[in-house]
């Protein structure tokens, strides 16, 4: 792109997020809440703290970060649901309690109607690792040895329901081959057992596993994201590979909610002072560190995407039979 070609879109994004900010009189009158589903640390926590440094550095007021973890994230989740609806309380919400949670559990307490998605904060790709003894070096080879030895090859996963074991189910149900999974009380014992040989192969988190991939414990095979990671360009994106593989994308993501009823302009006023927290060098130096990248939308487009998210592992967790009880 030619530079002032470039400095004219930077400019024009820059300006249309200025507008969008004025546009809504709304600001908060109270200390804000924003619950974060899961423990301090990890990347929904950090997407919800930068939101918090940006609401209350721009408006004045407290923003206190709650974190409620456990139940998968549908003990914050609820939690959350029980605040008055006046966009004072906002939701870290991620891939799990937000889009598998709703045909994965039978008896969920909320439905994705009791939400209204504000936007994207944080997308990053998981990545598929063998044992360096699996006899496959590209996915084409992969998919060949396990449609040659059915159900003998193990998978790995940080727990049953969770996104890295369900991109391991998509990935067998579209590749139209077997294997037997293995999960874990969390991807750290998991990724032991991975690198010890006990099983063969797995979908890890980028950064987790690319420090091993690049000391050759583990051998990358692909991303699971639509393209290619800058953290590992030379690693093909699972669509790439194979014909049947060309609709695969699975992406980690966070992204924040308010309730269903709050008031519009208090979404715009929230969308704008993200966006504009997501635009900047240091979040994307952040992110990436993380191996994710920000995931800049408008409201709209962030409704659109989690639709399409709850539908995809709709389908995905029915073709496999999978049900499980709130704990």
């Amino acid at each position: 792109m030619p530079v002032l070609h470039r400095r004219l879109t930077l400019a024009l994004a820059a300006a249309s997020i200025a507008s969008a900010a004025k546009a809504s009189p709304w600001r908060p009158t109270r200390q804000m809440r924003i619950i974060v589903p899961a423990p301090p640390g990890g990347i929904t926590d950090i997407g919800g703290r930068i939101v918090a440094a940006q609401l209350q550095a721009t408006w004045g007021q407290a923003v206190v970060v709650e974190n409620r973890s456990g139940g998968g994230g549908v003990t914050g989740t609820v939690e959350f649901l029980r605040a008055p609806a006046d966009g004072h309380t906002l939701l870290v919400g991620n891939i799990g309690p937000q889009a598998i949670a709703y045909t994965l559990f039978r008896g969920l307490p909320y439905e994705a109607s009791a939400f209204a998605p504000v936007s994207g904060l944080i997308r990053g790709p998981n990545i598929l690792v063998v044992h360096p003894s699996v006899e496959a070096t590209t996915v084409a080879d992969f998919i060949a040895l396990l449609r040659r030895r059915p159900r003998e090859l193990n998978y790995a996963s940080s727990g049953i329901g969770q996104s890295p074991h369900l991109a391991g189910v998509w990935f067998l149900q579209l590749a139209q081959a077997e294997a037997t999974h293995v999960p874990f009380r969390g991807s750290a014992p998991a990724l032991v057992e991975l690198l010890a040989g006990n099983v063969q192969f797995m979908f890890e988190n980028l950064i987790a596993a690319s420090q091993h991939v690049q000391a050759g414990r583990l051998r990358a095979l692909a991303v699971t994201s639509a393209g290619r990671s800058p953290l590992l360009p030379d690693v093909p994106a699972l669509r790439e590979t194979a014909a049947e593989l060309a609709g695969y994308d699975v992406s980690t993501w966070v992204g924040l909610f308010a309730h269903a009823s709050a008031p519009a302009e208090a979404i715009a006023a929230i969308n704008a002072e993200v966006r504009a927290v997501l635009g900047t060098p240091d979040t994307a130096l952040r992110f990436a560190q993380a191996g994710s990248i920000p995931h800049v939308t408008t409201p709209e487009q962030f409704t659109e995407f989690v639709g399409r998210e709850v539908t995809k592992w709709r389908d995905v967790i029915r073709r496999e039979g999978l049900v499980m009880e709130l704990s």
